[in-house]
């Protein structure tokens, strides 16, 4: 139960302050209200676990792929007829995380008191995006909260799915480039500085390769730590550049123009785009404020920016087409299509199906990427575990041809 601080008037027009216990916010302004009190001010009282909780870095939060079937159990239940609080009752007692747990109780609780499904779902920004809020509270008023459900649990599932194809594409060079890194370190840091005494046992100048990667060896060892910093340091001041507006769209703009990389991003954002603008139009979400969350939760500022100026421009009574093209960013396939659907007022038919085609293209991408990374990773590798060896045996080479000579 939590605590709510008051300040309301009474029937004689005085002023009151208090706390009072209720389930939710709307619970205490409704006793307040029978009391025949006029609420001014009405704010929950935050205790102390409830600040650590918020401030505390290591809070397990709630995972994508928990959401997803958390979506697709409810609408299930929700198409055979079971009433949304008895939905959650039961889907509460199957959810593992403790985290998720606790926000599904809240939400019942609220719906309970007398809150909306999205207006209960908008409090847990954490675990319900703005795009799943929009969706629900569509269906909410539109009363088609089963077909919505099913709409979002697809577009969940396929969301999932995509972000599943992009972490494969990133996790796999990360871990070669990982494990190059980590045997070059320990060559470099723990095997070479033993050859250093066996070379100078044998007198007489070494090869200028020998001598700077045995200099270099030593730098590591000696300044390693300080090294390890550096890479720390400015990952927190690229983090805190990323932060402000000039920042954020700086690196969102530099990433979109990577070599290769850059332009799997560009189809995961086309992707995401088209199927998240066109399952909100499909849902019964006015155009305007679809393009309002899509914008929020494009995940790119460029991207972002662009989907804005689409918006402005339907705003003034133009086409979605246009400024789209003007940007640079979005394939002219994507634009025709578009163009096509406004035309013919089937404009979430023709996003559905770029979304398609371009899931196809992310997956066509990702293999390709990785085909490209290995080979590449491995040459790399392979010439600076050369190059070590070389320099390790240009000594011996030289005591050789030496003793040959004498």
């Amino acid at each position: 139960m939590a605590q709510f601080k008051y300040i309301a008037r009474n029937t004689a027009g005085r002023t009151i302050e208090g706390v009072i216990e209720a389930p939710a916010q709307k619970s205490a302004s409704d006793k307040l209200r029978s009391q025949r009190f006029t609420v001014t001010s009405l704010s929950e009282i935050k205790t102390g676990e409830d600040i650590l909780a918020r401030i505390n870095p290591f809070k397990p939060g709630v995972k994508s792929k928990d959401l997803v079937i958390f979506s697709r159990q409810l609408a299930t239940l929700v198409s055979a007829g079971v009433p949304i609080v008895q939905g959650l009752n039961i889907l509460t007692d199957q959810i593992q995380s403790v985290v998720f747990k606790q926000i599904i109780t809240a939400i019942r609780t609220d719906i309970e008191s007398g809150i909306g499904i999205a207006d209960s779902m908008k409090k847990h920004p954490k675990a319900f995006s703005e795009l799943y809020v929009s969706m629900i509270r569509a269906g909410e008023t539109g009363g088609v909260l089963d077909a919505i459900l099913e709409r979002l649990s697809t577009y969940l599932e396929s969301a999932e799915e995509l972000r599943g194809k992009v972490k494969g594409a990133m996790v796999y060079p990360l871990v070669i480039c990982g494990v190059a890194s980590v045997v070059t370190l320990f060559l470099l840091i723990a095997v070479i500085p033993t050859f250093k005494n066996v070379f100078a046992s044998f007198g007489g100048e070494l090869p200028l390769p020998t001598r700077i990667l045995l200099s270099f060896s030593d730098f590591l060892r000696h300044q390693f730590l300080f090294l390890a910093i550096i890479p720390v340091g400015l990952y927190i001041l690229l983090k805190q550049w990323y932060k402000t507006e000039k920042g954020v769209e700086t690196i969102d703009r530099l990433l979109i123009h990577l070599p290769a990389f850059g332009d799997l991003l560009t189809k995961v954002a086309v992707s995401k785009f088209t199927r998240t603008l066109g399952t909100l139009i499909k849902s019964g979400v006015p155009i305007l404020q679809a393009l309002d969350t899509v914008a929020k939760t494009s995940g790119n500022k460029v991207v972002e920016m662009a989907i804005m100026k689409a918006r402005e421009s339907i705003r003034e009574g133009e086409k979605i087409a246009d400024p789209l093209k003007l940007s640079g960013i979005f394939p002219p396939m994507v634009i025709q299509m578009v163009s096509v659907g406004e035309e013919t007022g089937n404009l979430e038919i023709m996003l559905s199906k770029i979304a398609d085609f371009y899931d196809q293209e992310v997956d066509t991408a990702v293999k390709a990427m990785t085909s490209l990374i290995e080979p590449v990773i491995i040459c790399v590798m392979g010439v600076v575990i050369g190059a070590i060896v070389i320099c390790m045996f240009l000594p011996i080479f030289k005591m050789s041809s030496m003793i040959d000579a004498h």
